[in-house]
Formats: C-alpha cells, sequence, structure tokens
C-alpha cells in the first residue's frame, strides 16, 4: 500500500521496488530489537563514532556476505563430495563388472603370456614372458588372463 498526500492509504497502488535503472534508492527498515540491544547498538555506535543507522547497515551487510561466502563453501564441499562419491560408485561398478566377466570360467590354464595384456580381474599389466593363467569357459568368447596373483588358489588335499 502506498500513503497519499492526505495521510490516507491507497490499496491499489503497487510498492516502489526501487528498481530505476541508475537511481540507487535506499530504504528505511523499521524494526522492533529489545532494550538491551538498543543499548549495545548505541554503545558500540557512540564508541566508534558513527550513527547507530550506520553501524546497523554495516552489521547487516556483513552479515549477508559471509552468509553467501559460507554458503558458497557449503556448496563447494558438496559438489566435491559428490564428485567423490561418483567417483568410487564408477570404481566399484568397474570392479563388479571385472568380477563378473570371470563368473563364468570353469578353469584355469597356466600360459606365458606372449602379447601385452590385462588382468581381467585387477587390470594389472601383463607382458610378454610374465606367468599368468587362460580362463576356460564353455561357451565361445573373448580370451581372459589373469596375473599369478589373481588366480585362485587350490585348495588344500584333504587326509
Amino acid at each position: 500500500m502506498t500513503q497519499k498526500p492526505d495521510g490516507s492509504t491507497d490499496p491499489d497502488a503497487k510498492p516502489d521496488d526501487g528498481s530505476d535503472k541508475g537511481d540507487r534508492k535506499e530504504r528505511v527498515l523499521h524494526t522492533r530489537v529489545p532494550a538491551v540491544l538498543e543499548a549495545e547498538l548505541k554503545t558500540v555506535a557512540r564508541a566508534l563514532r558513527v550513527p547507530v543507522s550506520n553501524l546497523v547497515r554495516t552489521i547487516l551487510e556483513d552479515a549477508v556476505a559471509i552468509a553467501d561466502r559460507a554458503s558458497s563453501q557449503v556448496e563447494q564441499r558438496l559438489e566435491a563430495a559428490a564428485r567423490s562419491v561418483e567417483t568410487e560408485r564408477a570404481r566399484l561398478r568397474a570392479r563388479l563388472e571385472r568380477n563378473e566377466v570371470l563368473q563364468d570360467v570353469l578353469a584355469y590354464q597356466a600360459v606365458i603370456v606372449a602379447a601385452p595384456n590385462r588382468c581381467a580381474r585387477c587390470e594389472a599389466p601383463l607382458e610378454p614372458g610374465d606367468d599368468a593363467a587362460l580362463a576356460i569357459r564353455d561357451r565361445p568368447g573373448p580370451s581372459s588372463f589373469v596375473c599369478t596373483a589373481c588366480v585362485p588358489k587350490p585348495k588344500s588335499a584333504k587326509p
């Protein structure tokens, strides 16, 4: 509502939002504060030799700036945490997929690697001349090799 020159209010008038281009209009905010806070503000303003209104304005501007800075830091930390979770999720998915590659293996045959390859389980590089094991399946498909560290160990013989 806008106040008319005669003191009455106009309910249909739109409030002035101060968005005039090039014209920075400051607004007056009225608020109620406890008597103790008023006394503290006046004491600090007197000590700094500034009007109470300037002190309150400065405090509000600083509080808003600090809140903006804090929220942007929280946002950055959340984004970093989300990236970390995504990286870990991708790593775990890749590990599960590598394990699934070897689920249908019937046996492992010891071999000496002739061409560069990678372990199907741990992704370790297999160079020509390295000991490894060939994964044998009952269905056709690409060959899979595992390094000696990833080959299942034989169960101990029963007496």
